[in-house]
């Protein structure tokens, strides 16, 4: 693989010796993962039915490398959301932020949802995840990502930091800033990568996380702790980033993390100050560990005086008929009190949020589904969002049914059921979807923009 010239020489000088290692790893094959959703599945359950061959990735309880050719974005399991498909290194920033269930989380940069997963992954279902991205293009796959996941408790923002301020200053006890940078650990995805780099460099990108973080930091709560990472090497977006933030915040520390075979702390030679406390970052080298490379910091402000936040308020919701007809069949636990509609669409978060202005919302809670003339709609991350034991009428697939891959391509299928109506359709104990019974055959409901290609 040919480098830019200037990057070649900047790799070297941060390298030395290790450089040629660095080089030779260049034309190796990547590393391909998979992180298993422990809020549908425990790693113990998915290791008893994983349907192809995987090992351990060190720095995180739920990864595992996989290989290619097993293609595990072409099994039922993928679709039913029991794991996502990940870059190995990938998986650290959200495995290293101490997210317990309960938290306020932030995951500042989020498309296209890997990160977010595994953040809403740990909340159980409890607390509250803000999952926000400034292009609204890739927003399209962070809200799949997380209804697919099953993920009742999150909203989805599309905005910069810095309009969240006025609203949510000292609101969340986790950040996570996996913030865009130059893609130095990129490049062997493709040209677009090396091209980009070689047109803007590092110092745009630099600039830019600065400005991220400072806006970050506010919005943590005192106490709160923040993870900064990036997929790059450059020092001007890792470790003199975070000097940056510790210089402008004294209520600012560096947290140590645990450290794996392979992996290097932070180089304070590579900061302008010298500050020895840089060793508490992480940097995950390519040539070192199975993996494309990451920077992780982790850190805490002090404790202090917090603010107090009042949640929205909603009209409550009048129901049809057939909404309330289907609800009866549905066991989850809704409070009716926090669901909200929007032209007839019904959105359920049950933890308390303020009041956004100047913010573009893309999602506010679980979407339900949709109250129409004389029937109600139940959406696609309802579904996602439901065990089998929370809907009355589930139709259950084997793996190896021919009908569990006719589902997932949207297709007709006979029903071997007498009882009609709109069924929860799974395989095993997984849902995938909705289907409607009317005799003898299944319509499908299955959303077509998630149809299995």
């Amino acid at each position: 693989m040919k480098l830019p010239v200037e990057f070649e020489k900047k790799m070297k000088n941060l390298l030395g010796e290790d450089f040629a290692a660095y080089e030779q790893h260049l034309d190796d094959p990547a590393y391909y993962g998979i992180r298993v959703n422990t809020l549908k599945i425990s790693v113990k359950e998915f290791l008893d039915i994983c349907p192809f061959p995987m090992t351990p990735v060190p720095w995180t309880e739920n990864g595992f490398y996989v290989r290619r050719e097993d293609k595990p974005s072409k099994h039922p399991y993928y679709h039913a959301g029991l794991y996502y498909i990940q870059e190995p290194s990938a998986m650290a920033p959200a495995a290293y932020l101490p997210v317990v269930p309960g938290d306020r989380v932030l995951d500042l940069c989020a498309a296209p949802g890997g990160k977010s997963t595994e953040l809403g992954s740990k909340l159980k279902g409890e607390g509250i995840l803000v999952s926000n991205d400034v292009s609204i293009s890739r927003t399209k796959a962070l809200i799949r990502n997380l209804e697919m996941f099953g993920i009742r408790n999150s909203v989805i923002l599309c905005t910069e930091a810095k309009h969240m301020v006025p609203s949510l200053t000292g609101f969340f006890d986790k950040i996570l800033v996996d913030a865009p940078c130059s893609g130095e650990g990129m490049f062997r995805k493709g040209n677009n990568e090396i091209k980009n780099w070689e047109q803007k460099g590092s110092e745009p990108y630099a600039r830019l996380q600065r400005e991220i973080v400072d806006d970050a930091v506010k919005l943590l709560k005192p106490g709160g702790m923040m993870l900064y990472s990036t997929c790059t090497f450059s020092p001007e977006e890792n470790e003199q980033v975070i000097e940056h933030l510790l210089t402008e915040n004294e209520d600012l520390s560096l947290v140590s993390m645990k450290m794996c075979d392979g992996f290097d702390c932070g180089h304070p030679e590579w900061t302008l100050t010298g500050r020895e406390d840089i060793k508490k970052c992480i940097r995950l080298w390519p040539h070192r560990i199975k993996g494309e490379g990451h920077f992780l910091a982790l850190l805490q402000k002090a404790p202090g005086e917090e603010t107090s936040f009042s949640g929205e308020k909603y009209p409550r919701v009048k129901l049809t008929r057939e909404t309330e007809a289907f609800f009866k069949d549905c066991h989850m636990d809704i409070d009716w009190n926090r669901v909200q509609e929007f032209q007839g669409k019904l959105f359920y978060l049950k933890e308390e949020f303020p009041k956004l202005s100047g913010v573009r919302i893309l999602r506010k809670g679980l979407f339900l589904g949709e109250m129409k003339k004389g029937r109600f709609e139940p959406s696609q991350p309802l579904a996602a969002a439901l065990y089998p034991e929370e809907y009355d009428k589930y139709i259950s697939f084997e793996l190896e049914d021919e009908r569990t891959i006719r589902y997932l391509k949207c297709e007709t299928l006979n029903a071997d059921v007498e009882t009609e109506g709109i069924h929860l359709i799974g395989t095993g104990r997984f849902p995938l979807g909705w289907g409607k019974v009317k005799k003898g055959r299944i319509k499908n409901k299955y959303a077509s923009s998630w149809r299995w290609m």
